[in-house]
């Protein structure tokens, strides 16, 4: 028997959606049967610990035995006696589920700053964040900075909000401190809201100590005494982990007044977002806290000389808090020996869509687009050729197969004519319509538009009513343009970072794949058969082999032919629903 047994079973929202809670319980059940002690970490009501990243292989289990850990990917509950028995018990790890050269090359070339501890504690328990150092950093700061310093220490860093703008946080932080007044505020918002994204939500559920952390050290920073964390109620997981760390963070005197044994006061109150998309811009963050509807405001006054209840307020969001406590544990010039020469650190990145290993991940500034897409992320799905990946969201703009050596950082994705964003990153490949991309992400926007100014609540939805035409085959002469033009009024006179930006995905899709718009308009065509409206489908005689799967599968009865006899589908009763094409195993549909 083991001298040492310790068992983490990742159960984020990802690990629990894949049976996290079954392989957990099944740990327990069987490791009592055996009476060997084991202290067990998982995501759930005990012992937690946070993601792991690589979602593709959830239930991502790590097993220590007397000091050597193997990690094993896609389990069940099934999988779990053989596991106890044959690794636990009789020390030979069971090398079928092991990890192996895909989850070495999913980690080689991530920089884990943020989420370093990420998998590694409880992030229900205090005690393991202080174990790995946890409030060292503000202690430090508290103790023997000024918060003139402390902002110094932050702009040397070269730290930038890691929302989307990538405005230097220190310089932020500047402005605020100089502002007259008693009474400050700073915000952590966790709105996050793109298709796709799950960053801040992650960082949350895995390590709220140090998101906490961050904002005790910006609070003192720019002498506030106030602070918020604005985070919707659709995270009830993450949510439920933040109360539970903010009460055991005023248990041990690190919130409320005197806080670590100073003069100085600060705690943080939580804020639960219904789920609107616009209250990720700051303006309207704050018109929601102060129980107003989430509407956007003029600028200037910026927030940090006049905000919430018109008081300066500092508003960052989860990763860009969550890196605080790393630079004031290893120093600023550490955090800016990361990263390139005006993007500096690390960003972490949700990577999703039509790549081999999706998840989260943390990756230096600078590194290109290709490491991300074929070294991080293992290479498009089912072989498939890359098409071009959407970042920053409905924000953001597409990147095309000619910019893979692209370095990912913000300015180069700015050149470009797309976001850095909170760090969504959707993978397409030659199957994805980028009109119905756009159309996508033109839906999104235009239902979230707040409403209050005419040229995002209407324009956007002249642009979709477009969009619309298009993908159904009524197409124009001319669209093309104004498209074009209408997306320049909409970006030039919209009063928030939402109209202002949501025309992206369409202006960048017209950028680089015109032809496909053109082939929608002119030949009404979809060239990558998406567009239900432009698909034609017939039978290619000399492949059909009369096997009948199609006419079973067809819902409308639109098939017809005899056993090993080449089929017929009636164009006026297809509803195009592609059921055909998909059953066929001998290429004898075709669909353009």
């Amino acid at each position: 028997m083991p001298d040492q047994v310790n068992i983490k079973v990742c159960m984020g929202t990802g690990g629990i959606a894949a049976g996290g809670t079954e392989v957990m319980d099944m740990f327990r059940t069987e490791l009592d049967k055996t009476g060997i002690k084991a202290e067990v970490k998982e995501r759930s009501n005990v012992d937690k610990v946070g993601c792991r990243g690589f979602c593709a292989k959830d239930v991502l289990v790590d097993v220590e035995v007397d000091g050597e850990v193997t990690t094993y990917e896609c389990l069940n509950a099934d999988m779990v006696p053989r596991i106890i028995e044959e690794h636990i018990i009789g020390g030979e790890p069971v090398t079928d589920w092991v990890t192996g050269e895909d989850y070495r090359k999913f980690n080689e070339k991530q920089i884990k700053v943020v989420l370093s501890d990420c998998g590694r504690i409880d992030p229900e328990e205090i005690d393991a964040y202080l174990d790995h150092e946890g409030y060292v950093a503000v202690k430090k700061v508290l103790t023997s900075m000024t918060p003139e310093e402390t902002i110094e220490s932050v702009k040397k860093s070269g730290l930038r909000g890691r929302g989307g703008g990538g405005f230097p946080t220190g310089l932020k932080w500047e402005f605020a401190r100089k502002a007259n007044s008693k009474q400050k505020y700073i915000i952590c918002n966790a709105d996050e809201g793109d298709p796709g994204a799950f960053m801040d939500r992650s960082i949350i559920e895995g390590n709220p100590h140090a998101m906490i952390e961050g904002m005790i050290i910006g609070a003192y920073g720019i002498g506030a005494t106030k602070g918020y964390v604005y985070i919707r109620a659709e995270y009830p997981l993450a949510v439920e982990r933040l109360r539970r760390a903010l009460e055991h963070a005023r248990e041990r005197g690190f919130l409320g007044e005197k806080i670590f044994g100073t003069e100085i006061s600060f705690d943080i109150k939580i804020k639960l977002g219904a789920g609107a998309f616009v209250c990720g811009e700051e303006t309207a963050l704050i018109a929601s806290i102060e129980g107003e509807r989430g509407l956007p405001r003029n600028k200037p006054p910026f927030p940090a000389q006049s905000g919430l209840h018109g008081k300066p307020t500092i508003i960052n969001n989860v990763e860009t808090l969550a890196n605080l406590p790393y630079i004031f544990k290893n120093g600023p010039e550490w955090f800016a020996s990361l990263g390139t020469e005006k993007s500096k650190g690390t960003k972490v990145f949700a990577l999703t869509g039509k790549v081999n290993n999706t998840g989260l991940i943390e990756v230096p500034m600078g590194i290109t687009l290709k490491e991300i897409i074929y070294d991080v992320g293992g290479g498009m799905e089912g072989g498939k050729e890359y098409k071009a990946v959407q970042t920053g969201g409905p924000s953001g703009g597409c990147i095309t197969k000619d910019y893979m050596d692209l370095k990912v950082d913000y300015e180069s994705l700015a050149d470009i004519g797309s976001i850095m964003g909170s760090g969504g990153m959707v993978v397409l490949n030659e199957e994805d319509c980028m009109v119905n991309i756009a159309k996508f992400f033109l839906e999104f926007t235009q239902d979230e538009s707040c409403g209050k100014c005419t040229p995002c609540r209407i324009g956007t939805k002249r642009l979709l009513e477009i969009i619309n035409r298009i993908t159904e085959g009524r197409g124009r002469k001319g669209d093309i343009e104004l498209l074009l033009d209408l997306s320049e009024d909409i970006k030039d006179s919209s009063i928030c970072g939402l109209g202002q930006t949501a025309p992206n995905p369409v202006l960048s899709t017209i950028k680089y794949f015109r032809d496909e718009y053109e082939a929608h308009i002119n030949e009404k065509r979809c060239p990558a058969g998406v567009c239900a409206n432009l698909l034609t489908f017939s039978v290619i005689e000399d492949n059909c082999k009369g096997c009948t799967l199609c006419v079973k599968v067809c819902p409308v009865s639109a098939i017809t032919g005899e056993k090993k006899k080449p089929h017929l589908i009636d164009d006026e009763l297809c509803i195009k629903c592609g059921a055909c094409f998909d059953v066929c195993k001998f290429n004898a549909i075709l669909k353009g």
